[in-house]
């Protein structure tokens, strides 16, 4: 095995050929970054930072160095598979590293730089734009060529072509929000007037064809109100959707009994009743019925604030004790330096001597003794971890989720989440799967969370890279509204296509590729 010290100089050795090699692009300008000593550790730290500059947009506001640091893991994990030479792994991390500094550091001039089109770009997406395809590619590409010549230090150039790409995004923004918002609704409001709206739902057909109105008047006059737009917009959608359910339902209802349809009221209130621990009420008139089930909720609610009260209470009453640990530690520490010089001082020559060897001997005993615990809670907390692993693996089928180690961390492959296509919302046959997951994250002790999304690699990279976004986004949210974690804890991070598990040929392998990775890191085991 290779020596530490041949393994430093051979790093020194070569970052200064990495960089006089990249004498041929852009060129440096951070200095190298340490590198732990062990290079496994180099490659974690260096895929962590790549999820993180990826959250950050670092692949699109620094693409040449985001792309040579992607390469670099690559390329390090590559030689790891081949159990190559343990120099040649820690070269590629380190170069990986020094890399992703300086898309770092590009990426705060381009900020300073184009601020309109960084804006610009983020409100198209946030409107749906990457769905408008080839249009929506072609003011991408603008954005990159600014991007770029930030990294080639045109910065003139960048900041003269940056209006030209914020018109290019703010009409893409109008037209997803025309076309994803009014669009979905135009199409819902005819499917419900095919279905006969118009005559057995009459005033609710009127008012969500006024609203319709309202909307494309007011996107008209008010081009630049983006969240008014939006929040208009979703107010159209909602009642067109309403009208449609009301007028199916209606029917449905018209070709049912009268009893029929009492019993299926009654039956829906009951089964409320009873998801809720509520007595059965079905001799009871239907307003009190209701009464039961509303009382039932807020009786939850009220309960379930005060346990997050309570909860607040306990760890606001931790945190002040542990605060309170340091300075006890120097007051014993102050003691104890207090006490020795008294004793020093009272005993002779011969004593003092005999005493300084006891403390010397002490003193080494305990640093062996804190060796051997060192060792012990190490091979503890591994032990543990792989406990805790099979445990987790133990909720899932095989349908649901795939579980396998990385390194020191636990991945769960959720196969049984699914999506409605091209959306990123979580629907309710999913909950049971989560609320595994749920019970996964929290087997562990304050763990670190990274959700990745993946998508096949159908459709356009741009939409893809959004899309997985927004479902990794989604799931985060998930995991924040039911207190799992906190907002420190968790990371949500989108690769699109760039990951694929199985080639995109084939039908299967684009299912195995669309999928959410959930990454727990545990505390105890964590890579620092």
């Amino acid at each position: 095995m290779i020596s530490w010290k041949r393994y430093r100089k051979f790093i020194a050795i070569a970052f200064i050929c990495f960089t006089l090699g990249a004498c041929t692009g852009p060129q440096l300008m951070v200095e190298s970054v340490s590198v732990p000593q062990d290079p496994s550790v180099a490659m974690a730290q260096l895929d962590s930072k790549l999820v993180q500059a990826r959250q950050n947009q670092l692949n699109v506001l620094s693409p040449t160095w985001f792309a040579k640091a992607e390469r670099s893991l690559a390329e390090a994990k590559k030689i790891q598979e081949g159990k190559g030479e343990i120099s040649r792994i820690a070269a590629a991390a380190s170069r990986g590293l020094t890399e992703i500094s300086q898309a770092e550091e590009v990426g705060r001039i381009v900020h300073s730089t184009i601020p309109k089109a960084i804006e610009g770009r983020k409100l198209a997406r946030t409107a749906g734009a990457t769905s408008l395809g080839e249009d929506y590619a072609a003011a991408e590409r603008q954005f990159l060529a600014l991007t770029r010549d930030v990294e080639n230090n045109n910065l003139k150039g960048a900041k003269k072509d940056q209006q030209g790409v914020v018109e290019a995004f703010r009409d893409l923004e109008i037209r997803a929000i025309k076309e994803t918002i009014l669009g979905d609704t135009r199409k819902v409001l005819a499917k419900a007037d095919s279905e006969g709206a118009r005559r057995w739902a009459p005033a609710l057909y009127t008012e969500a064809q006024q609203e319709l109105a309202g909307v494309e008047k007011f996107i008209a006059s008010n081009p630049y109100a983006r969240e008014e737009m939006q929040q208009k917009g979703n107010v159209a959608l909602f009642k067109a959707n309403r009208l449609f359910q009301v007028n199916r339902q209606t029917t449905l209802l018209r070709e049912t009994k009268p009893l029929d349809t009492t019993l299926w009221v009654e039956g829906i209130l009951n089964k409320a009743s009873e998801a809720l621990g509520a007595p059965d009420m079905r001799d009871k008139a239907f307003h009190i019925q209701v009464g039961n089930i509303v009382g039932s909720i807020n009786a939850l609610v009220k309960d379930r604030d005060f346990l997050v009260q309570k909860t607040e209470a306990q760890q606001e009453a931790i945190d002040i004790m542990s605060s309170r640990h340091p300075q006890e530690i120097e007051s014993l520490k102050r003691q104890s330096r207090e006490d020795a010089a008294k004793v020093t001082m009272l005993l002779n020559a011969q004593q003092a001597e005999q005493a300084r060897l006891e403390a010397e001997r002490i003193a080494e005993k305990e640093r062996l003794e804190g060796q051997r615990r060192a060792v012990e809670e190490r091979l503890e907390a591994e032990r543990r971890f792989n406990e805790l692993y099979n445990e987790v693996q133990a909720l899932f089928t095989k349908d649901e989720a795939e579980c396998y180690k990385q390194g020191n961390r636990m991945v769960i492959r959720l196969r049984g989440m699914t999506f409605p296509v091209g959306q990123a919302v979580i629907m309710p046959d999913n909950y049971p799967l989560l609320s595994k997951v749920r019970r996964a994250v929290r087997t562990f002790t304050e763990p670190q969370v990274t959700i990745e999304g993946h998508t096949d690699s159908t459709g356009t990279a741009e939409f893809n890279d959004h899309l997985s976004q927004q479902r990794a986004e989604s799931v985060k949210k998930y995991f924040l509204a039911n207190n799992v974690l906190r907002e420190d804890q968790v990371a949500a991070a989108g690769f699109g296509s760039s990951r694929p598990l199985a080639p995109n040929t084939t039908a299967e392998g684009r299912a195995t590729n669309r999928r959410i990775d959930v990454v727990i890191t545990p505390r105890e085991i964590s890579v620092q």
